[in-house]
């Protein structure tokens, strides 16, 4: 492993030879957007595609004919408070998620509206910068109604809304398409060779700017996530074999394979923030994966708790406990586990992946992938069902009772040894 920065600059330099090789090439042909031949790039004189205009007309409908419902809800809501009618008494987790839901919901209806405006007007520019907070925005649409409702038909709309989103977020920006066109040329160029070139100095996977140690691509990130699922559950395994004097408990976080997706968000989380201090101080780095570990923790715990009832751990009575959910003992041991991670475990980890063949790397990567996507998505149905026939749900559907015979509440129980449902404590309406 190679700490040397001259040595990043020198092969950036090289790849950065290649592109512009490609850049100059590509550079006789007009640019999307170049009408007048001049160089400089309008995108919003180029029209957008008649589907995702419709799109717009549609969406701008739903919002002119849902605004005022919802701008009259609340003036209602603001009268009966003012009047006394209505008397605000400690919410229970329900009603606080309903209106978090609501007021969710209310602000994205608001922006699709301005979003449609903006490409019936075929402004792309400001529509694909609109797109940008659209996503978040319909992501936690999509936990609301996992919180309140369980993995029930109303996901779909926020799962098509997204797809939507993500797809108009490449085509909406002309620019966007160019840059994509630009890598894949660059890509069938050069990428081999940066690759054998990467590897020849004991650097493949490493962040070539020089501004952060690894490359934050999706092979890194899926496999770091992969192995820090494999990773944190036998840390955790390992503890508790300690703790406890010998005694063994299955802690997987997925119907099949030794995972737990939770340390595998947490690694890839680490990654992502502490990239650019990977030379940063001791200190500085333990005090961020504390407080990033401990906060992560907090939020899986909660959610899993209002979304299906699951209580994986309780710190209650720790020090520093924080609603049981983190606490100070294990804040500290996300901070070790964070420095250990940045300075001793990605390098090598980097290195290992890295060495899978080339011809092999991205075909075993997308098995790999369709085989945890499956996974989750199982466990997800599996958790959903169980909670549903411990909350009384009659099984009326053959899906509900595909996971009533295959997944039953005994080899959940068993197979999620360290989860304890209880669907009282779910936020469902």
């Amino acid at each position: 492993m190679l700490n040397d920065t001259e040595t990043v600059f020198t092969l950036d330099s090289s790849r950065a030879e290649s592109s512009a090789t490609v850049a100059t090439s590509a550079a006789s042909e007009p640019l999307p957007g170049d009408t007048n031949g001049d160089g400089v790039v309008d995108i919003d004189d180029e029209r957008l595609p008649l589907i995702t205009r419709i799109y717009g007309i549609l969406i701008t409908l739903y919002g002119i004919t849902t605004v005022p419902d919802i701008t009259l809800a609340f003036v209602d809501i603001i009268r009966a408070l003012a009047s006394g009618r209505v008397i605000v008494t400690q919410p229970d987790l329900t009603t606080t998620l309903s209106w978090l839901s609501a007021g969710t919901n209310s602000i994205a209806t608001v922006v699709l509206m301005i979003f449609g405006i903006l490409l019936i007007l075929n402004h792309r520019k400001h529509a694909a910068r609109w797109i940008e907070i659209l996503i978040p925005l319909t992501i936690l649409e999509g936990l609301f109604t996992v919180a309140l409702e369980g993995l029930k038909p109303p996901l779909i709309l926020p799962i098509i809304q997204l797809v939507i989103l993500v797809a108009l977020s490449v085509s909406v920006d002309p620019a966007l398409r160019e840059e994509r066109r630009l890598k894949t040329a660059l890509w069938r160029m050069d990428n081999r060779s940066a690759y054998e070139q990467a590897l020849a100095k004991g650097m493949p996977g490493r962040d070539l700017s020089g501004k952060g140690y690894i490359s934050l691509d999706v092979f890194n990130i899926f496999w770091l996530f992969v192995v820090g699922c494999v990773f944190g559950l036998a840390v955790e395994t390992v503890y508790h074999l300690a703790i406890t004097g010998g005694e063994w408990q299955d802690r997987a976080g997925l119907l099949w394979g030794p995972f737990s997706p939770i340390y595998g968000f947490g690694a890839v989380l680490l990654t992502v923030l502490l990239n650019r201090l990977w030379r940063a101080n001791w200190l500085l780095i333990f005090c961020a994966s504390a407080v990033i570990g401990g906060t992560f923790e907090y939020l899986t715990s909660w959610f899993m708790e209002v979304a299906f009832g699951i209580t994986a751990w309780d710190y209650t009575g720790q020090w520093l406990s924080i609603d049981g959910r983190t606490s100070g003992k294990f804040m500290f041991f996300w901070g070790v586990l964070g420095l250990a991670w940045v300075k001793l475990i990605l390098p090598r980890l980097l290195a290992l992946i890295q060495r899978i063949p080339w011809g092999w790397r991205y075909s075993l990567t997308l098995v790999f992938l369709v085989f945890m996507v499956i996974d989750a998505t199982m466990t997800l149905l599996a958790l959903d069902a169980w909670y549903s026939r411990l909350a009384g749900i009659a099984v009326d559907s053959p899906v509900s009772d595909f996971f009533a015979r295959h997944f039953g509440d005994e080899f959940m129980a068993n197979r999620f040894q360290t989860m304890h449902l209880d669907p009282s404590k779910a936020g469902r309406m």
